[in-house]
């Protein structure tokens, strides 16, 4: 596993999300785009995805079931004590109700993050080792 380029990438896409996020708040982005909790959620998947695939590293570079249940199993968990978080500042300082249909579909697209990290992980990282051990020969 290269794991400069995954560092590399986790770095800029965290700093992406926050000048997204730091955006969305100053342009009410939030409240005025219906659809805009929901790219931010799969954003903040996919870097916890990343993040997880560094902290769990598949063993012989070959994703396993395994370490993809890990993955999904560290994103489900860090969305729900965000959501958590979400709930005690909304009730703290908003005075929002809870909104259980907004919390599901929220670790939904945290999971679908973490899924498409994965396959960003399998297609960028594993399979470009492997192709570069074992070079095409055409004839």
């Amino acid at each position: 596993m290269n794991s400069k380029k995954l560092i590399k990438n986790l770095i800029v896409l965290i700093f992406f999300i926050c000048i997204i996020n730091f955006l969305g708040n100053k342009f009410y982005w939030y409240s005025s785009i219906w659809y805009f909790d929901m790219i931010m959620h799969t954003l903040g998947g996919f870097w916890l995805g990343l993040a997880a695939t560094y902290v769990f590293p598949p063993k012989n570079a070959h994703v396993s079931v395994t370490s993809v249940v890990k993955i999904l199993i560290w994103v489900f968990c860090v969305g729900m004590i965000w959501e958590f978080y979400e709930v005690i500042v909304n009730g703290a300082f908003a005075q929002n109700a809870f909104n259980g249909l907004d919390t599901t579909s929220d670790i939904f697209f945290d999971l679908t993050g973490s899924v498409l990290a994965i396959l960003y992980y399998l297609k960028r990282i594993v399979f470009t080792q492997e192709d570069k051990v074992h070079p095409v020969v055409e004839l």
